[in-house]
């Protein structure tokens, strides 16, 4: 058959898209940016598409000529630089079913929610169960999926964060740690999916192992998978998740995507759950999903950077802000020490352009569209600094306070910084 997947390039899209490929289908494969999952899974036609422009019926129509089913596994946790909830899980939903009605209507897979509870009324919840409604009416032959907490080899978003949670040492502290926490594997969703395209699955099913685990067992499983000693799980009041929520929230509206926005922390607060009835799809549970993939050091150090990451991050904007502020208390001492090589007008206007160019370095990397370029930047102009200090004043490299020795591990940083940068 001919398969359509939005998201192809996400955490649960990437390995439909592969069962779907395994089990003979022709697959196409939408996603923002599909370079590297061209790369990665070149079996796949892939085309590059923004749901979030995909809002009327005829951006659809060529996209869908000749499929014969549709997976949608798109989907965003909050609205964002690069994230439109409404766009890209409701409106763009509507205008596909639209044009699929009026054309092949193809079979509709909805990987979507629980969409009730404490944050049905989210964005994140409400535009999918706007999307869900409108997908059960349109008379299209269609399956809506409601994976629990979906746990695999890869990670991303939440499970991303309980492998950092589970790597911390000493202690694990965590905010609803009774929450109870339903899981499955994310070969379970692409199980469904499989079964859905050849006339297996309809109508509207919940998926989860049957277990029901606490928020504080998951992260323990995830340690001991870790190959980590046990520790003490430290349950903190929700109050002090507050300033690290309302930050992380900031942090959503510069582009990062952390798991930890309220949102989130809605969700968790009362626990994943799902409602499944009869169905012929076994989920497997965490333990057995952890034990299939056996971890390597590659996920521990994973988990051991994934929280220093945003630390690292943020400390750098500040270092470069803070470089570029501070001399500007004081240009004409500043300016001084160029005073020997250039007239004091000059000597000025280089002071204050480097000044500019730090803080510009340290604003732009907060920001998650430019931090790559703002980190390669940073490279580039530590490494004139390096020179131009060297040709200009090279006792510098026997300052006691290491002024130019210092640069060299901030520049081992930049490039640690740009290593983990990429998010999946």
């Amino acid at each position: 058959m001919n398969i359509l997947i939005l998201g192809a390039t996400g955490f649960i899209g990437s390995v439909v898209a592969a069962r779907l490929v395994a089990d003979g289908h022709a697959v196409t494969g939408l996603g923002r940016n599909p370079m590297r999952a061209r790369l990665k899974q070149p079996a796949i036609d892939w085309r590059r598409a923004d749901l979030s422009r995909m809002t009327k019926a005829d951006d659809w129509d060529e996209i869908l000529k000749d499929q014969q089913v549709v997976v949608n596994c798109a989907g965003a946790l909050q609205d964002g630089p690069a994230d439109d909830l409404a766009a890209t899980q409701a409106e763009a939903m509507l205008a596909l079913y639209l044009a699929a009605k009026r054309g092949s209507q193809p079979m509709i897979v909805q990987i979507s929610a629980r969409t009730t509870g404490a944050a049905g009324d989210l964005p994140f919840l409400a535009t999918k169960r706007r999307a869900d409604e409108a997908l059960a009416a349109s008379g299209l032959p269609c399956l809506i999926l409601r994976p629990a907490l979906v746990l695999g080899r890869n990670a991303y978003g939440g499970s991303s964060l309980l492998r950092a949670l589970a790597a911390l040492p000493l202690a694990l502290p965590l905010v609803h740690a009774e929450s109870p926490v339903e899981t499955l594997s994310v070969d379970d969703v692409a199980e469904a999916v499989s079964r859905a395209v050849v006339g297996g699955l309809r109508g509207d099913i919940d998926l989860a192992a049957d277990e029901v685990l606490t928020l504080a067992d998951l992260v323990s499983l995830h340690r001991q998978w870790l190959g980590l000693p046990p520790a003490r799980v430290l349950s903190l009041a929700t109050w002090l998740a507050r300033p690290v929520t309302w930050l992380a929230d900031i942090s959503g509206l510069l582009g990062w995507r952390s798991p930890l926005r309220s949102t989130a922390m809605t969700v968790m607060s009362e626990g994943i759950r799902s409602a499944k009835g009869e169905s012929s799809i076994v989920a497997t549970s965490a333990a057995a999903t952890l034990s299939a993939n056996p971890s390597g050091v590659q996920d521990l150090w994973f988990a051991r950077l994934y929280l220093l990451k945003p630390l690292v991050i943020s400390g750098f904007s500040a270092f470069w802000l803070l470089s570029g502020l501070i001399p500007l208390l004081a240009i004409e001492k500043t300016s001084a020490h160029f005073l020997p090589f250039m007239p004091e007008v000059a000597a000025t206007a280089l002071t204050l352009a480097t000044c500019l160019i730090d803080v510009a370095l340290g604003a732009a990397v907060l920001v998650r569209p430019l931090a790559k370029r703002a980190l390669l930047g940073m490279l580039a102009v530590s490494f004139a600094y390096l020179t131009g200090a060297s040709l200009l004043e090279p006792a510098l490299w026997l300052d006691p306070l290491g002024v130019l020795v210092k640069v060299m591990p901030s520049i081992l940083l930049t490039l640690t910084a740009l290593a983990t940068l990429v998010d999946r």
